[in-house]
């Protein structure tokens, strides 16, 4: 079993001195540090105890350092808060306290170290101090050790409380990809970029693409060590040293993400809930500058407060959008912390709940609560349905989804089935659109249809394309077929080609728009191969039946439609049953052994002049009855 350890706790309280007490590891590795007798950066070490394996990440305690501190504790299961028993609790060891319960690292054990350096009276007021410290939190009944780094006195009791307590961290989430927030990075002789960090989920496995985020940068894994030991994968919760391939280590800084390849997409604007320090001087409020600390990177971001006061009190918890200055990839359920901009004290935390999200407007607060109040659900089925629904019209992708969710494939697509199956969300064709959407763009198609066999009852029906612009004007395509196909399903449509009609809708003619289509037809019908041009035949159709020009194209139309009529230019138009008796001569014309025929064979042929051969070619060429061939045709 791996777990990650971390310190917390005021400067010089001998946090250092406890991890070398513990591993025999001086994690303070800069000359500066050593010069300083302060630890500056993240230190690292390692402890085995049985089956446990415990990494230990060491954080600085002067005030200036908190930054660095942040980097360390976003990835610790569990926390050290180590108090100097001859000083008992300072303020660092409050903001590092607050910072691990914004968190919500609520596993630890309280180590009152230099028992050495404080008589019992001393002692004892120090054990008051965070007695006071931890009422009413997670800490309140956490273990208190007594130790000395000096004397080793107590060192083995906490190695023993260390190895209970593991038994009950809560496991971390395992349903997403692979991500690994970068806290140093490095260069090795003859293998380049080294990065490091706590693998928030998923797993690295040697030899796989992935890309560093927010820059995209891809990049190959050529090798992995865990605790020093070379691995073909690492999993969640592990300290990870990955050798990048494919980039220089000055390309890459703390604060990047190693992730899966093109899943997750740096975004600037955050949806969140957070909770402000009651200790906090002021109110959190909107257009206040702060700076957001997500994983290893520090932000600096503009809050906006999503309620009706624009601020939330000291001790309060409330929904905010923070719009961040420079790009960030973060997933749902992610903790950060807020510290205010100057000057740099801890002033809140909280929890990502959107990640993509958009600029919401005061007027919509209402609506914003309850889509908020879905996503604090942190239930893959939840989240799928509350965000598909939130898309509106334009519904989500697979892609859309896994970006928004950063939950690996097998788990989104079970969620995705789920909902689908529970009627929350319709598939179309690979856009996933919310059932109450999809039921309501479904009615609206089916009165669009409806309304224009009202206006145009001589029509057929409505063109598909026509259709698609009047009801899904920039929508996806896929969901305008799916909404087709299940009205279709449903026996409320039918199509015919490109016309869209309601099933149960007839063209009834009067008297004289009959007489007009019987003359239209007897027209063309009599005319065989010779017939006259358009506006002829309709003019003469009209004047019969003494309707206007308007209604006699209407009429035409709707012969088109029915394929009894077929176009050959703008001009010239024929029976279907002529033009399918002419192929059917050419087909014969064919079978004599000559496939190759010239116009003068074809005027023979059909019997017409230059006039109408020249167009019925062209036509036979355009439906592959024939090809051209220099000034013949080949009969297909």
């Amino acid at each position: 079993m791996d777990i990650i350890v971390g310190t917390a706790g005021h400067i010089d309280h001998g946090k250092t001195a406890l991890i070398k007490a513990l591993t025999g590891v001086d994690t303070d590795r800069l000359p500066e540090e050593k010069q300083r007798g302060i630890t500056i950066d993240l230190g690292f070490a390692e402890l085995d105890i049985g089956g446990l394996h415990i990494g230990f990440v060491d954080v600085p305690g002067h005030e200036r350092f908190v930054k660095n501190m942040l980097a360390g504790a976003s990835g610790i299961d569990l926390v050290l808060l180590v108090v100097a028993a001859d000083e008992g609790v300072m303020p660092q060891t409050r903001e590092h306290f607050d910072i691990c319960r914004l968190l919500c690292v609520d596993d630890g054990i309280i180590v009152l170290t230099k028992t050495d350096l404080a008589d019992a009276e001393t002692l004892e007021m120090a054990k008051l101090d965070v007695a006071e410290l931890v009422t009413a939190t997670p800490f309140e009944n956490a273990s208190v050790i007594e130790v000395s780094a000096r004397t080793g006195e107590g060192i083995e009791t906490l190695k023993g409380e260390l190895a209970k307590i593991t038994e009950t961290v809560r496991p971390r989430e395992s349903g997403l990809i692979s991500r690994l927030p970068i806290d140093r990075i490095f260069s090795v002789k003859g293998f380049g970029a080294v990065v490091t960090g706590t693998l928030a989920s998923g797993r690295i496995d040697e030899g796989t693409e992935m890309e560093l985020l927010p820059n995209g940068l891809k990049v190959r894994v050529r090798g992995i060590q865990v605790h020093g030991k070379s691995v073909k994968s690492a999993s969640l919760g592990q300290r990870v040293a990955v050798n990048l391939g494919g980039i220089d280590h000055s390309k890459v800084i703390r604060g990047m993400v190693l992730s899966e390849s093109g899943i997750l997409r740096p975004t600037q604007i955050i949806d969140t809930e957070i909770e402000v320090l009651l200790s906090a001087a002021k109110p959190v409020r909107t257009r206040q500058r702060v700076r957001v600390h997500l994983g290893t990177v520090e932000v600096l971001a503009r809050i906006q407060v999503l309620n009706g006061a624009g601020e939330i009190e000291p001790g309060e918890t409330g929904f905010v959008q923070i719009r961040l200055e420079t790009p960030v990839v973060a997933v749902p359920g992610e903790r950060f912390i807020i510290r205010s901009y100057s000057p740099q004290i801890t002033i809140a935390g909280g929890t990502v709940l959107d990640n993509g999200a958009a600029k919401h407007r005061r007027k919509d607060l209402t609506v914003i609560h309850n889509y908020l109040s879905e996503l604090k659900i942190a239930d893959p089925l939840a989240q799928v349905s509350t965000f598909v629904s939130n898309a509106g019209s334009t519904g989500l992708t697979f892609s859309d989804l896994q970006a928004r969710t950063g939950l690996k494939k097998e788990a989104l697509t079970a969620a995705i089935n789920e909902n689908i199956a529970m009627r929350t969300v319709v598939d179309c064709g690979g856009v996933y659109l919310a059932a109450a959407e999809f039921d309501s763009l479904s009615s609206r198609t089916l009165s669009e249809v409806e309304n224009f066999h009202k206006r145009e009852p001589l029509a057929k029906g409505i063109h598909r394309e026509a259709l698609r612009e009047s009801t899904f004007a920039f929508l996806p395509n896929e969901i305008f077929q799916a909404v087709i196909s299940s009205l279709e399903a449903v026996g409320k449509i039918a199509t015919d080609n490109d016309i869209v009609r309601v099933v149960t809708h007839q063209a009834v003619l009067s008297p004289a728009e009959t007489l007009l289509s019987e003359k239209l037809l007897s027209i063309y019908s009599d005319a065989r191969l010779e017939v006259p041009k358009f506006d002829e035949a309709l003019t003469e159709a009209a004047s019969t039946a003494k309707l206007d020009m308007q209604t006699a194209r209407k009429l035409f139309a709707q012969f088109l439609d029915s394929g009894e009529l077929v176009k050959v230019t703008e001009e010239f138009y024929f029976t279907r049953n002529v033009i399918d008796s002419l192929t059917a001569k050419l087909r014969k014309f064919a079978e004599t052994g000559d496939k190759i025929i010239d116009v003068t064979q074809f005027k023979t042929l059909a019997g017409v002049s230059r006039k109408y051969a020249i167009p019925l070619l062209e036509y036979f060429d355009r439906t592959h009855v024939t090809s051209r061939s220099a000034d013949k045709r080949i009969i297909l």
